[in-house]
């Protein structure tokens, strides 16, 4: 089927793409897995435009040679086949080579008829998604098939518009990507930092050498049953916490003394710099709305990968970046910290305690909800060092995530640029010269 509509035609996916499921379970167990070996990407793995890489299955050479049939290639698709079906990646040269599994579908595209970055980008419009969710069978899990899929139609302009549609968007979506890449950098730099200080106890000494390491005197400590360097204190995570702020989720509109407009947000969120929803609370409660140095920490979660405990720091950067006041959603809580110089340890402190699942020590369930004991952990009892030393790897990590800050507000810009721009782009209405 091919509809001329001026210079649009409309064809359905399988006249213009080949689509494959993936291996059936006969085909590939759990056990075959391998430590290392050839990734298979599955469906938790998708819905941004490239791979996340955390837990792919790996399989051996003899595997994928007897898989081969289900091999990935530079400028393929994948889909969701059960599930959030409107889910799909785009396969870059990094992933040329990898396999899919048999809960996803592949999408391989005609490339003298479509360009495939031009596809993916058709396929993350939300009217398309909508499109695709409304053609999935099944109530309790939502399922495609490559009838299914293949019979869907697609709109598409001449081939030399499809490649400047996906050149204009291919762009941001790279500037976004060398963004997050800067930022895990410069957590990375900041993690080794306080992990080389505080951790290992190399920081420097008087004379700028690491300080174990140069045979700095380490003292027992009875209540932390560990060694710490002579001359630091013991005592409990509250005694820097000078404010323990509530969370307030508002209401969606202005009523009665309901008058303050806030941006409501989860820690999760604002480290995202997601959208956040506009909300309306007490004129009385605004000691509840956020400062620079506070810290959000979420509460109250669902799983782990929605684990309680995760935090984010407020700054200057993050608080200019939008246009209403912040305030936390009662799912989370904020620490005003009482020491400015302890601000950046603190919060390191706190990151590192979270990547070591301390917290799940420190859950409880509200039906069926874990929610944090926030107040039990921070009477626990930790080290700290001496205050000029707390404010030296303040000024360095600082630095950090400040740029850090800059840089996933540029993302915010940046991907509200990319969205407002792919309907305008794929409809026509913008034209690329």
């Amino acid at each position: 089927m091919k509809i001329e509509n001026g210079k649009m035609k409309k064809y359905k996916l399988g006249e213009i793409a080949t689509i494959q499921t993936g291996p059936f379970g006969s085909q590939l167990h759990n056990e075959d897995y391998v430590i290392k070996g050839t990734p298979i990407v599955t469906v938790e793995h998708l819905g941004n435009k490239y791979f996340t890489t955390q837990n792919l299955p790996l399989v051996s050479d003899e595997d994928k040679e007897r898989l081969k049939k289900y091999l990935l290639k530079e400028n393929d698709i994948v889909f969701s086949r059960v599930g959030a079906v409107d889910r799909c990646s785009f396969v870059s040269e990094k992933e040329n080579g990898w396999l899919f599994s048999g809960r996803c579908l592949r999408v391989r595209p005609n490339k003298e008829v479509v360009n495939s970055l031009w596809l993916y980008y058709f396929f993350t419009q939300q009217h398309f998604k909508d499109y695709v969710r409304s053609k999935a069978v099944g109530c309790t899990m939502p399922s495609l098939n490559t009838d299914l899929l293949s019979d869907l139609v697609i709109t598409t302009p001449p081939l030399e518009s499809q490649q400047k549609i996906a050149a204009v968007l291919s762009s941001l979506d790279d500037k976004i990507a060398l963004n997050r890449r800067m930022n895990a950098k410069l957590e990375q730099m900041a993690k080794r930092l306080y992990d080389h200080w505080f951790v290992q106890f190399d920081f420097p000494n008087a004379d700028g050498k690491p300080y174990k390491a140069s045979g700095g005197k380490m003292v027992w400590d009875e209540t932390l049953k560990r060694e710490i360097p002579e001359g630091w204190k013991v005592k409990s995570i509250s005694s820097l916490i000078k404010e323990n702020i509530g969370g307030d989720w508002g209401k969606e509109e202005l009523t009665g003394n309901y008058q303050l407009k806030v941006s409501c947000c989860r820690g999760a969120d604002i480290e995202s710099m997601t959208d956040l929803p506009t909300r309306y609370i007490l004129n009385s409660n605004s000691s509840k709305l956020l400062k620079e140095n506070d810290m959000v920490v979420e509460i109250s979660g669902g799983s782990p990968t929605q684990a309680t405990g995760r935090c984010v720091l407020i700054s200057k950067e993050i608080l200019n970046s939008f246009d209403n006041k912040l305030i936390c959603s009662n799912f989370c809580q904020a620490l005003s910290i009482s020491e400015k110089d302890y601000v950046s340890y603190f919060y390191h402190m706190w990151k590192m305690f979270y990547d070591s699942d301390i917290f799940f020590n420190f859950e409880g369930k509200t039906s069926g909800i874990k929610n944090f004991q926030i107040d039990t952990f921070v009477a626990q009892k930790w080290y700290f060092p001496p205050d000029k030393l707390a404010k030296q790897f303040g000024e360095i990590a600082s630095k950090n995530y400040k740029m850090k800050c800059i840089l996933d507000i540029e993302n915010k810009r940046l991907c509200a640029l990319r969205d407002k721009l792919l309907p305008l782009l794929m409809n026509g209405q913008v034209e690329v010269k």
